[in-house]
């Protein structure tokens, strides 16, 4: 999960937190396809490529993340 506060996002963007959750996440896939990362011949959802370096820059550039595992019941 991902938490982003309004005020805060306000403070360093002029902008709500919805849109930086929006532009962030944007930004980061078009710089893996930029960077090579994310580039591959034909037509691809952003799911079928490897996540640990849009996760890494999603910490990177303010958008830290948590995973919590939860038991089966």
């Amino acid at each position: 999960y991902n938490v982003c506060d309004h005020g805060a996002c306000f403070r360093e963007v002029g902008s709500q937190a919805i849109s930086y959750t929006t532009g962030v996440p944007a930004m980061i896939g078009t710089k893996l396809i930029a960077e090579g990362l994310w580039r591959k011949p034909g037509v691809w959802n952003m799911e079928e490529f490897d996540p640990d370096p849009f996760m890494a820059d999603l910490n990177r550039f303010g958008l830290p993340w948590n995973c919590v595992e939860v038991p089966a019941s």
